[in-house]
């Protein structure tokens, strides 16, 4: 038996098998390596490779939506667009025309977009894996390498590798697969999307995991987040019986959330517009907690016509007539920078600059033009809607927010608390809005001083953490429904902790409904108080989560 290695659970159930690593890495092109003098033909061959990336790209995807994954498709396409980019193109015939090689020139070129990237924040800097797949792609067609991939395999085995592509992910067989693990990626990136879409167990995250040898078994929980190599029998058995257990229970879980002794406890989904809807109702989301609007704004050169908004808000809006839709106006800066609303300076930490409200107060029109949409999209509708501004410090700029969308006609406005400023002062800010909803990621970011894209700081990103905790209680009793859309709402333990906190509703993504309403259901009201009790009187975020579990026994039932 190994020791259990650690990661993040992205995909839940359980698979074991044979370690299988993906095929090495298509090697850097020497610094410095230079084409025969044919720059024209040089110039050629590149895009060519290119072009060919792109049209493999595309057959993988009709391959991946003929095999019932539209979702793989849709990622597929649009890396076939990034090798397709007029861009790229242009920068890699300059390094041509300047003496540099078909391969080095390609793999200099997409450098720029690949720093780009990674230095523009968490959302963009999970599709550095997408633009690293496409350069190796490319890069083997010129140098007649073998592509990089998957490898082929006579049983079904645990595929490892530092990150998987989408080109590779997509056109898996689940049969084959029976688990992902990756050493990098994370919550984002699409291989956890795609492992989701899949129902294949998946861990990201795991220091090591490449290290793990071929043909090595291993168990792999995609729920706890673990890989145990070389387990027993017993232990195998074990982990399939709690998936199972836990399964039952999951299937048996319907209707709307609330502890064993009726306390109700709305479930909603956080959805990024219209695509996500299908998911959230097939989960049984009472409602949407969480409206990312600005997926519809990213990778735009301007922001999209007042038509065009209100029509992705009305297919949301439109999906729950007896529930309610919170909408999260633009929130642009820090880690979604928009071209069209340019930060008004340099920023060295941008998490802590001109994003949320902050910028739409720079920006009113937008601001402005968004409401507006939202009005008309829900006019003759009976589903609820309330609106949120992100990124709100102090009661001024919650009044200035619920006096925009009470001009606009919106009817309902609400703040997130993510900064603790906010948390502090909450009952200030609740005389301004008719509700909170607390978005746990930033919250615990700006609490504990962690920048979120900074892995080596993933211990004091922990939503447990008890000063995490202290400033949830304030917000949900200062006197306003107070819900959670943040990552903790997703935890079963930490959900029944937050109940106990006072929070009034939860929202997630889709997938942790189910799960989240079957450890509600086993725990009365008072059980989740003295859980919430237990976790604030604990000094670190583990010992928090041991303290409340005592108080929580029927997580056991669920194999948590």
């Amino acid at each position: 038996m190994g020791e259990v290695m650690q990661g993040a659970g992205v995909s839940p159930g359980v698979g074991t098998g044979p370690v299988r690593t993906i095929a090495g890495a298509v090697p850097e092109p020497p610094a410095g390596s230079r084409h025969g003098g044919d720059a024209g033909a040089e110039g050629d061959s590149a895009l060519a490779a290119l072009e060919a990336v792109a049209a493999d790209l595309e057959e993988r995807g009709e391959r991946a939506a003929a095999a019932g994954n539209a979702d793989g498709r849709d990622v597929l396409n649009a890396q076939a667009l990034m090798a397709r980019d007029p861009g790229l193109a242009d920068g890699v015939r300059a390094k041509i025309g300047e003496g540099t090689s078909a391969a080095r020139a390609v793999f200099e070129a997409f450098g720029v977009y690949r720093e780009m990237l990674a230095g523009a924040g968490e959302y963009m800097a999970a599709r550095v894996t997408d633009l690293d797949d496409i350069r190796d792609r490319a890069i083997a067609r010129l140098l007649g390498l073998p592509m990089p991939g998957v490898p082929e395999s006579d049983e079904p085995f645990v595929l490892v590798a530092r990150d998987l592509a989408p080109a590779d992910t997509a056109v898996l067989d689940p049969a084959q697969v029976v688990a992902f693990v990756t050493e990098e990626g994370g919550p984002t990136s699409h291989t956890a999307i795609l492992a989701r879409t899949m129902g294949v167990p998946a861990v990201v995250a795991l220091a090591g995991a490449t290290s793990l040898p071929e043909g090595t078994r291993v168990l792999v929980d995609g729920a706890a987040g673990t890989v145990l190599p070389d387990p027993s029998e017993a232990e195998v058995a074990t982990a399939r019986a709690a998936a199972a257990a836990r399964a039952s229970a999951l299937e048996e879980s319907t209707g709307p959330g609330a502890t064993k002794d009726g306390h109700a406890v709305p479930l909603l989904a956080n959805v990024g517009g219209p695509k996500d809807v299908e998911a959230a109702l097939a989960n049984g989301a009472e409602g949407v907690g969480l409206y990312r609007t600005e997926f519809l704004f990213l990778d735009r050169a301007a922001p999209p016509s007042d038509e065009e908004q209100e029509e992705a808000y009305r297919k949301v809006l439109e999906a729950f007539p007896e529930g309610r839709v919170v909408v999260r106006t633009l929130d642009a800066g820090a880690d979604k920078p928009l071209a069209f609303l340019p930060a008004p300076g340099e920023e060295p930490n941008p998490a802590l600059g001109e994003r949320g409200l902050r910028m739409m107060r720079r920006h009113p029109d937008v601001l402005v033009s968004q409401l507006a949409a939202l009005t008309r999209a829900a006019a003759g509708l009976s589903v609820k809607l309330q609106v949120m501004a992100p990124m709100v410090t102090g009661a001024d700029e919650a009044a200035y927010f619920a006096a925009a969308c009470r001009e606009a006609g919106v009817e309902h406005p609400g703040v997130m608390i993510e900064v603790p400023a906010a948390a502090l002062r909450a009952r200030d800010l609740a005389s301004e809005v008719e509700f909170f909803s607390i978005g746990t990621n930033d919250l615990t970011q700006y609490a504990c001083a962690a920048d979120r894209q900074v892995g080596g700081l993933a211990h004091l990103q922990d939503p447990w953490q008890p000063a995490v905790l202290d400033l949830v209680a304030p917000a949900a009793g200062a006197g306003v429904p107070c819900g959670v859309c943040g990552e903790a709402a997703g935890d079963p333990a930490l959900a029944c902790v937050l109940v106990g906190l006072g929070v009034t509703s939860l929202s997630m993504s889709a997938p942790s409904l189910p799960l989240v309403r079957a450890a509600l259901v086993r725990h009365t009201l008072e059980e989740c108080r003295a859980a919430a009790a237990a976790a604030r009187a604990a000094r670190t975020a583990d010992q928090a989560r041991e303290a409340a579990r005592a108080h929580l026994p029927g997580l056991a039932d669920l194999g948590l």
